[in-house]
């Protein structure tokens, strides 16, 4: 693996594996494996056996059904990962040493590129991955282990794994965490002494290396960073002079774009202006236009009005010629017309009695229970899924409809109506209209929607705002009959909602939930009533259409199997209507019960649990209770179970023999509901063959007593009106005398008539010759209508290009301006961390270099130390010897003073050679580390050693004066050349150099040799 990848390891010890799970992973030192994102898995082995996802908080799952390359022995634990912002938790583990196993692969972002995915690794808050990036590592689809993590447990017992984003969201596969051996003690650790304090501190040799290496590699990354940079220094340069020509590019075009602008401002000017006098001659042409269709008008009307009025009193007036003779024959004439009249009257209202009456038995003969059978279309789900339709509408128009059981097997059914899925909801509601005008005439209906969930019951009661259902239709036709009938008949209709939901009756329009119980109770007039309940007074359309909606939003929904927004209640809708003719006075209440019922699936098919199986139940409960009572009307029992359900009590009213009902039952084409449609059939067709009998009119009792008083008010009348007949033939002879007056009139209203016909055909002529004007403007108005389109079209055009060209330079400029901040950004960045490196060699450069003046120092002190001592020695042995040789022979002298200065001098000048051996050879190694280099410090050696021994010689030259010439000339032989030869023995080299250039340089050597002898007098 590459370097650049081992870089994204921040510790030492885990590896990066190229290829998926192994057996070896799978021993006995596994303590857990999660599956990140997937659920409990085995692989080939059956050993390998991997947990669900588990211990995690945050991030999201992902899953892939690509072949996994490399998968090793459990390919499944890389087909998920989990993903986003995340991490892992692990409890309860015991403390100690633990190994931590990492899975990943880029399943996702699978076509690349590198770098859309990159994110860190944190274990136990320490990052222990920089920058991972799966791709560019294995590519798509590929496995890719970490393995061989050591983590730490104390006494908390937890491990937490953190994984953060830098590009894109990180994502991970599988965790694993094995025990680990204890740490071997081979690898025994390094100690360093600190500068400051000259402490041990032991550094791990692992660490070490590590360090050594990610050193090497930052100082790798610094030279390639300053080369990029320069590199990005000069595309920057480049792109800034291609920003330059785009920007002079782009100030041309704005300048072109401004005269653009100028010539289309100047042309939409006048192109104004000349719509502006368009419109004032238009304006003009209007207004005259209208007051002469306004006049035209009027004429016509008043000579229609006078020819209208001029026959009917050219007839009046041959009528009343022709009467004249015979008035007493008119007189009897008129009574009888009265007379015949009235008997009109009568008969026109039987004959209205009779009419809704036949229109009634019409309908009850084609049977009160009347079924009617929709079937929606197959949704856009059970295409996609292969779902075929069972279905068979050949006969739909003669009422039957066929289900396919099986290969060529067919059940047939036949209903008053069949609708396909292509009927809509006016032609369901155009049939189950005729029985709105029944509730209007006093009888009690009933229309209810059954089938099972999902087949469109409250689609077809209700609709939607674009295509209204049963219900606002319904409320529609009834304001529009009442509005038809408002010269005889007064209505008064309210509107209540309630639901049946777990066999309680709850009032959709009440405003505040109530804790009493609704009953349904029986009224002293014999109907059945829910005391307590909320009845809205509706006026219009508009105000029923808000109580449906209230009672609609309010109604209870859930979730199965079945249908996603499923009711899970019976809604009932009951519209009161009371009646009252305003003829006779008789006065009707009935009820209009419009019932959208819950879906009559079966338990198994939910598949629900708790609260929505208790819904469940309760719904087939009331389901079941209905079709007894359907069975016991079909059998006609005695006893009709009513009261087994708050469903049927309520409807008990509308089901009985002086109601009439309609049914529409709801199926599904799908072959997945074949069951559920067949059996929604079967209860369909035993409904239909119920026979309630005839409907009973529901005469309000209250209203007779008014009638009867009404009865007294029309014999009045009747008195009244002979009075008024008298009235009438005095009022005939008033009338010959107006119509000579009027035959007068006429002829006046003629000549006038004359007039203004030709007026009217002045009045044309001149209208004729302004439509001519009006085709000639418009014809204009047309052509430069035109030519402005088109300049309009040019503009736009130039516009949108200069739109495009400017978004697409701004967006590319932006772009490289964006790739050469983050450049930047980087150079800057690894600038930074090149500094802080440099800071931090230069930091230890300089206490290096203190080190090496300490260490300058302590040598400038042992050698004054070493000066001092090698002085004493000298002077004493020189006493000695002088000593000795006043006393001794010359033989024995030489002999003494060569053993005596031997045998004094040697163990002194070898320790003092040995002791400044030892530091200065042991710190010689970091000296030439340093700034000064090896032949300065030599330099300076040699300058002392010339100093020391000039002092010796000096002081040797002192002693010679002393003794006698023969004393002298032993001692010479014997004592200074071995001593001084023997002090200068640490540097041999150097010292032998020393006395040549001492015997060289006499001149020198006699200075010292003065300035020497003035310090040993004064020391003597």
């Amino acid at each position: 693996m590459d370097d650049s990848f081992d870089s994204m390891v921040l510790v030492s010890g885990p590896k990066f594996v190229l290829w998926g799970l192994g057996q070896m992973a799978f021993e006995d030192d596994v303590v857990m494996f999660v599956n990140a994102g997937g659920h409990e898995t085995q692989g080939q082995d059956s050993r390998v056996r991997i947990d669900g996802d588990s211990c995690f908080q945050g991030g999201d799952v992902i899953e892939t059904n690509e072949m996994i390359i490399e998968g090793g022995d459990c390919p499944s634990l890389y087909q998920s990962a989990r993903y986003g912002d995340f991490c892992y938790k692990f409890d309860s583990l015991a403390p100690g040493d633990y190994f931590m196993d990492l899975h990943f692969a880029e399943i996702v972002n699978t076509n690349g590129p590198k770098g859309i995915r990159v994110f860190n690794v944190f274990v136990q808050e320490e990052k222990i991955l920089s920058g991972l990036d799966i791709f560019a590592v294995v590519g798509a689809n590929k496995p890719l282990q970490l393995v061989d993590l050591r983590v730490s447990v104390v006494d908390d017992g937890n491990i937490l794994v953190r994984f953060e984003g830098l590009s894109g969201t990180p994502t991970v596969c599988g965790i694993c965490i094995r025990k680990a051996p204890a740490l071997s003690d081979l690898a025994k650790p390094e100690h360093l002494t600190c500068i400051k304090c000259a402490t041990e501190i032991e550094v791990s040799p692992l660490k070490n290396k590590f360090q050594n290496r990610n050193i090497a590699q930052y100082e790798k990354k610094i030279q390639e960073l300053t080369s990029e940079c320069k590199m990005k220094s000069d595309e920057c340069y480049e792109a800034w002079m291609s920003l330059t020509d785009a920007n002079e590019q782009l100030r041309r075009l704005n300048i072109e774009l401004d005269n653009k602008l100028f010539q289309n401002e100047t042309l939409e000017q006048n192109l104004e202006r000349e719509m502006e006098k368009f419109r004032d001659t238009s304006e003009r042409y209007k207004n005259d236009k209208k007051v002469w269709s306004a006049a035209i008008a009027n004429l016509e009307k008043k000579i229609k009005a006078i020819k209208e009025e001029y026959t009917q009193l050219s007839q009046d007036a041959h009528d009343c010629a022709n009467s004249i003779p015979n008035l007493n024959k008119m007189t009897i004439a008129v009574q009888a017309l009265v007379a015949q009249t009235e008997d009109l009257k009568l008969k026109y209202s039987e004959e209205i009695a009779k009419r809704k009456k036949l229109y009634n038995q019409i309908q009850e003969a084609k049977g009160n229970i009347r079924v009617f059978c929709r079937c929606r279309p197959l949704s856009k789900q059970e295409v996609s899924t292969g779902h075929n339709a069972v279905v068979d509408f050949d006969a739909a128009k003669d009422g039957e409809i066929g289900i396919m059981n099986g290969g060529a097997t067919k059940k047939s059914f036949k209903f008053d109506r069949v609708y396909t899925p292509k009927d809509n909801q006016a032609d369901v509601y155009a049939d189950a209209s005729p029985l709105v005008t029944s509730v209007l005439d006093g009888y009690n209906v009933c229309i209810f929607a059954y089938g099972q969930t999902g087949t469109g019951k409250t689609f077809t009661m209700e609709g939607t705002e674009q295509n209204r259902g049963v219900n606002y239709r319904t409320l529609e036709e009834l304001f529009k009959i009442a509005e038809e009938r408002n010269e005889t008949y007064s209505y008064n209709l309210s509107v209540s909602v309630l639901e049946v939901y777990n066999e309680q009756i709850r009032d959709l329009l009440a405003t505040s939930p109530s804790t009493k119980k609704l009953e349904v109770r029986q009224a002293a007039e014999g109907f059945h009533h829910v005391p307590g309940i909320v009845e809205a007074k509706v006026e219009n359309i508009k105000e029923a259409w808000d109580v449906l909606q209230a009672g609609s939003n309010a109604r209870s929904v859930g979730s199965n199997n079945v249908n996603e927004h499923s009711s899970r209640s019976h809604c009932m809708l009951c519209i009161m209507v009371r009646a009252k003719n305003l003829m006779d006075g008789v006065c009707t209440k009935s009820k209009l019960w419009l019932v959208d019922l819950a879906g009559s699936e079966r338990l198994t098919k939910t598949d629900v649990q708790g609260e929505r199986l208790k819904e469940a139940q309760n719904i087939n409960r009331s389901l079941s209770a209905l079709g007894d009572v359907i069975s016991a009307l079909a059998t006609k029992n005695n006893h009709i179970p009513y009261r087994n359900s708050k469903l049927t009590h309520l409807l008990q009213d509308s089901l009985g023999g002086d109601s009439k009902a309609l049914m529409l039952v709801q199926i599904s084409p799908s072959e997945n509901d074949l069951g559920e449609t067949v059996s929604s059939l079967n209860f369909a067709s035993r409904v239909r063959g119920v026979e309630l009998g005839l409907a009973k009119k529901q005469v309000d009792t209250v209203e007779l007593q008014k009638m009867k008083q009404m009865i007294d008010k029309v014999r009045q009348e009747s008195r009244t009106k002979d009075e008024s007949l008298r009235k009438l033939e005095e009022n005939f002879q008033n009338l010959e005398n107006k119509l000579k007056e009027k035959e007068q009139l006429c002829r006046t209203l003629q000549e006038k008539n004359k007039e203004l016909t030709n007026q009217l055909e002045s009045n044309t002529e001149s209208q004729s010759l302004s439509e001519r004007k009006q085709w000639q403007l418009i014809e204009k108005l047309n052509g430069k209508e035109e030519a402005y389109a088109v300049l309009q079209q040019k503009v736009k055009e130039m516009e949108c290009k200069f739109k495009d060209q400017q978004h697409s330079e701004s967006v590319i400029l932006q772009l490289k301006v964006k790739e050469l901040e983050c450049k930047l950004k980087e150079q800057a960045h690894s600038e930074n961390v090149a500094a802080q490196k440099v800071k931090e060699l230069e930091y230890k450069l300089k206490e290096r270099l203190q080190f090496q003046l300490n260490l300058e120092q302590k040598v400038k002190e042992l050698e004054n130390k070493l000066r001092e001592q090698k002085e004493e020695q000298d002077s004493m042995l020189l006493l000695q010897s002088a000593d000795r040789s006043r006393i001794a022979t010359p033989i024995e002298g030489r002999s003494f003073s060569s053993n005596e200065s031997t045998s004094h001098t040697d163990p002194q000048i070898l320790r003092n050679s040995n002791s400044l051996n030892k530091p200065m050879t042991s710190q010689f190694s970091f000296l030439l580390k340093g700034v000064e280099s090896l032949h300065e410090i030599k330099r300076k050696r040699d300058n002392r050693s010339v100093s020391v021994e000039n002092e010796n010689v000096i002081s040797a030259s002192l002693v010679e004066k002393k003794m006698a010439p023969t004393e002298l000339s032993r001692t010479r032989k014997v004592d200074p050349a071995k001593a001084y030869g023997r002090l200068t023995r640490t540097t041999k080299v150097i010292t032998t150099q020393k006395l040549f250039l001492h015997g060289r340089n006499k001149k020198e050597q006699q200075d010292g040799a003065a300035r020497e002898r003035d310090k040993t007098r004064a020391w003597v």
